[in-house]
Order: C-alpha cells, then sequence, then structure tokens
C-alpha cells in the first residue's frame, strides 16, 4: 500500500512538472509586441499632403469639443493627441506656420493634414487647396495629458444616415468584433463605424490593413 501511494505521487510530481514546462515553454513563444509610447516625442516628422477647411465647419464643434474657429492657427490630424504643437512647412514654397492640433482628419485618402483658412493662408495653399508637407511636433500645450494611454480605432466608413452606418455595422459584425458607431459632434452629423480598440498603434495599422482588402476609405484614428 505504501509503495501505492508513493507511486501515485510520483506520477502526480511528475504531471505538475510536465505542466510547468509547457506553460514556461508557451510563456517564451509568445513574444509580446513593444508598445506604442503616448505620444511622439518632440522633434518627429511626417511628410505627406496637407489640404484646409473653412465653411461650413467655422463655428461649430471640432472633435477636441472646441468651437472650431477657420481664423485660428490650428488644424486637424487623425493620430496625434490634441493639444500638439506642430510646425508645418509647404515644401512648394518654403514657408512654415506653427498650428495646435485639436480636431480629426482628414479623412481622405492620401492626405495627413488639415490645416485651418488662417494656417493655409499663411502656407499659400488658399488657391492650390493642397501642398506638399513637412510636420515637425515641437511639443504639447498640455505635457500631462499628452502621456496618458493611448487608444486607436479604425475607421470602417461614415454617413450621413443612421440606418446605413446600422447596415454596414451588420455587415462588418460577421468577421469583426468590437463594431461601433459613433455620431460626430459637428453638424450635419455624420455617423462614423470605428472597428477594434487598440493601445498600440501598429495594431491598428494592420488591423487597418486587413480591412483595406474589402472596404475602400480605411483610417486609423486617435480616440483618446
Amino acid at each position: 500500500m505504501r509503495r501505492f501511494v508513493l507511486a501515485a505521487r510520483s506520477r502526480f510530481l511528475l504531471l505538475i512538472a510536465l505542466l510547468a514546462a509547457l506553460l514556461a515553454a508557451g510563456c517564451r513563444g509568445k513574444k509580446r509586441a513593444p508598445r506604442a509610447p503616448a505620444a511622439p516625442q518632440p522633434g518627429w516628422t511626417e511628410t505627406g499632403i496637407a489640404s484646409w477647411y473653412g465653411h461650413p465647419y467655422h463655428g461649430r464643434p471640432a472633435s477636441s469639443g472646441e468651437i472650431y474657429d477657420m481664423e485660428q492657427l490650428t488644424a486637424a490630424h487623425r493620430t496625434l493627441p490634441f493639444g500638439s504643437i506642430v510646425s508645418v512647412t509647404n515644401l512648394d514654397n518654403g514657408r512654415t506656420v506653427t498650428v495646435r492640433i485639436n480636431d480629426r482628419g482628414p479623412f481622405v485618402e492620401g492626405r495627413i493634414l488639415d490645416l485651418s483658412r488662417a494656417a493655409a493662408r499663411q502656407l499659400g495653399i488658399l488657391g492650390p487647396g493642397t501642398a506638399l508637407v513637412r510636420l515637425r511636433l515641437l511639443g504639447y500645450a498640455d505635457p500631462e495629458a499628452a502621456k496618458a494611454p493611448p487608444l486607436f480605432t479604425v475607421q470602417a466608413g461614415a454617413f450621413a444616415d443612421r440606418r446605413n452606418a446600422e447596415r454596414f455595422r451588420q455587415k462588418l459584425l460577421k468577421r469583426y468584433e468590437p463594431v461601433d458607431i459613433a455620431a460626430s459632434v459637428s453638424s450635419p452629423v455624420l455617423y462614423r463605424v470605428y472597428v477594434g480598440r487598440f493601445g498600440d498603434m501598429g495594431e491598428a495599422e494592420a488591423a487597418a490593413q486587413r480591412l483595406r482588402r474589402e472596404v475602400k476609405d480605411v483610417f486609423v484614428v486617435r480616440i483618446r
């Protein structure tokens, strides 16, 4: 009887050891992706096409909640934190202006920045409408707020009619989750369809790439 108990105990201990080894191997095999910083460091740059916007958005709430004033030096960017202070250089004529990010956009493929009318005027792009620019991050109006953990999503569509947004949401729910609808704070209201929630910019970009195989005009957007 004693030999039976000892044998059973030995088998139990061996099983525990094997399970521990398997768990350890699994942990070693899974490499956690590095999380993106809460916000880029001053000196960060980006090059691309900028556009500008004025009426009918003037006097209406921006995505940050403040009222958009097209005669202030502000701009919309999809992923920089609100309050980012950015130097924008028009690479066609060398003019530079400093703006504060207080809105989200542009939601047009191939563009990286939407300038206020005042900022566009200083850069000399009111007439052409767009220009090739280089952004350089100078800092943040509120450095502590910029350190908050980021949260990104993927905008897969925007609709004037909520019923169309809901139909699109149901279609996406067959493959993705979560899929949410958020009404814009501006008027006229747009119903934006968001897919996923990501604390890492790289994960959001990977999800956007997958969505682009079946949906046009897909954008990564910072929502916090």
